[in-house]
């Protein structure tokens, strides 16, 4: 009797916090949507930052996530096939495993400090570069970790029947493994790109922002997560509402991102 009551206890408990949770995530989502869509306008995404719009902001964002994945993807995909196809069980794959595991949980913030002591404070001031390092840094954990496991499931009567076939490790590797792995890969790499195209912390110390459309990575860069903080803070409503707009506009991008990564999955069960 006591063990019944004692589980329906929890029952209850679990259901409430999970009601409570959701709750408050639909809260959020509400309000961002309304006050969001109210204040989007033709004109958010056609001018610049310094005449009411994102549009630079926008182009800054996604040009340092894509070259961050430019880096981050082909390293993170071989330190991840190092690890389970050619160093399996040894030492040093086994400190590359915990340190990649300890830096996917390590404070975005941390890794801002960081990439500011070697590309910003030497270099005299916030540039793009800097800001794609950051980001680049925080790909390469995860990108290692899902690559590592994806081939850790792929059967080894695979690798096998290659080499049975006469095929060298690296062809089997590309040509059979890679191949049988590439969803779930692929997946990691757009759950990585979803992460850090809403990053904030790491660019206020690299980065930073610029009003005015630029290109050049060498100077202060554009960046939507950074204006939504800068303009948050505004006591002007215009840019309160700015920052309302351009919240609701990254949070679909990231809700777009992590649902074609899971149709990708399902799709190919």
């Amino acid at each position: 009797m006591n063990r019944l009551m004692l589980n329906k206890t929890i029952l209850i408990l679990s259901t409430l916090a999970a009601v409570i949770g959701v709750g408050f995530l639909f809260w959020i989502l509400i309000t961002l949507s309304y006050k969001g869509i109210m204040a989007i306008h033709w004109t958010t995404f056609t001018h610049d930052l310094v005449e009411g719009g994102i549009r630079n902001l926008l182009v800054g964002q996604f040009t340092m996530a894509i070259l961050a994945s430019v880096i981050a993807v082909p390293v993170g995909m071989m330190a991840g096939i190092y690890l389970r196809e050619y160093g399996h069980g040894s030492k040093l794959a086994a400190v590359i495993r915990n340190l990649s595991d300890v830096m996917m949980s390590a404070p975005s913030i941390v890794i801002g400090v960081f990439v500011f002591a070697i590309l910003v404070d030497p270099f005299g001031g916030y540039n793009g570069f800097a800001g794609i390092a950051a980001l680049a840094i925080m790909m390469i954990p995860i990108i290692i970790s899902t690559t590592d496991n994806m081939l850790g499931l792929v059967p080894q009567e695979l690798r096998e029947a290659g080499i049975a076939l006469g095929g060298s490790k690296h062809k089997i590797i590309l040509q059979v493994v890679i191949k049988a792995a590439k969803v779930g890969i692929m997946t990691g790499i757009l759950l990585s790109f979803a992460r850090i195209i809403g990053e904030t912390a790491p660019l206020l110390f690299t980065s930073a922002n610029n009003q005015f459309f630029t290109l050049n990575l060498t100077e202060q860069f554009p960046s939507l997560t950074v204006s939504i903080y800068n303009l948050a803070t505004y006591p002007d409503a215009p840019s309160r509402d700015l920052a309302w707009a351009a919240s609701f506009i990254l949070t679909v991008i990231v809700l777009i991102i992590n649902l074609f990564g899971r149709f990708v999955v399902r799709n190919k069960k």
